[in-house]
C-alpha cells in the first residue's frame, strides 16, 4: 500500500494543512507496559512493516526519508504557522510517543497529528495496540507548521528512550536557500 497516497487521500484537497482524520479504526485504548489504559489517537491505516520512503527514528517512529519535504501557504492567521509541510507520521503500533519541536526551535516550529493532536511544540501520539501480525505500525495525518523554510529539530521519546531527526521543511537541512511554497488550493 502506498502510505503516502493513503495519506494524502485522507485530507481534502480544498484544505490540505489539515491534521484530521476519518473515524479511528475498531481498536479504542491502548495499554502501556504499567498497564494504565490510554486513549488511542486516531490512525487512518495500519500495516505490517515500515512503508517505503520512510526512514526509522529509534525503535518506534519513522518518518519521510525525503532530503525536503514540500510547503505550501497554510492559510492561518498565526504568522508563525503561515507555512503547512503535509506528512504522515508512522508509529510502532501499541507504542506512546512524544514528539516536540527541540527546545530552541520550539518558538519556530510546531507540528501534529490527528483531530487529537492541534499543531504544538509538543505532541503525544498513543498508537492502539496490534491487532494481529499484520498490524505493526499505525499512520497518522498531520505535518509541520513554519513561519519560514527550515530545518525542523523534532525530539522523539517512547519507551525510555530518546532520539533526534532534523526534517527540511522546504530546505533541506544542510542547505542555507529555501524552496518556494506550492501554490495552494484555490
Amino acid at each position: 500500500m502506498c502510505l503516502v497516497a493513503v495519506l494524502t487521500a485522507c485530507t481534502p484537497a480544498s484544505d490540505a494543512r489539515r491534521p484530521d482524520t476519518p473515524p479511528a479504526d475498531s481498536a479504542t485504548s491502548s495499554i502501556r507496559e504499567d498497564g494504565a489504559g490510554l486513549p488511542c489517537t486516531p490512525s487512518v491505516t495500519s500495516m505490517p512493516e515500515i512503508p517505503a520512503g520512510y526512514r526509522p527514528v529509534g525503535k518506534d517512529v519513522a518518518v519521510p526519508d525525503r532530503a525536503v519535504l514540500s510547503m505550501q501557504d497554510s492559510g492561518e492567521t498565526d504568522r508563525s504557522a503561515r507555512l503547512f509541510a503535509k506528512w504522515g507520521l508512522v508509529v510502532r503500533a501499541g507504542a506512546v510517543v512524544d514528539l516536540q519541536v527541540a527546545p530552541g526551535s520550539d518558538g519556530e516550529a510546531r507540528i501534529g497529528w490527528g483531530a487529537l493532536n492541534p499543531p504544538a511544540a509538543t505532541v503525544t501520539v498513543h498508537a492502539c495496540a496490534p491487532e494481529g501480525a499484520q498490524a505493526q505500525w499505525r499512520a497518522f495525518v498531520g505535518g509541520t507548521w513554519v513561519a519560514r523554510a527550515a530545518c525542523v529539530p523534532l525530539v522523539v521519546r517512547s519507551n525510555g528512550h530518546e532520539d533526534r531527526v532534523d526534517l527540511g521543511v522546504g530546505v533541506a537541512c544542510d542547505t542555507a536557500a529555501p524552496a518556494e511554497p506550492e501554490p495552494g488550493p484555490e
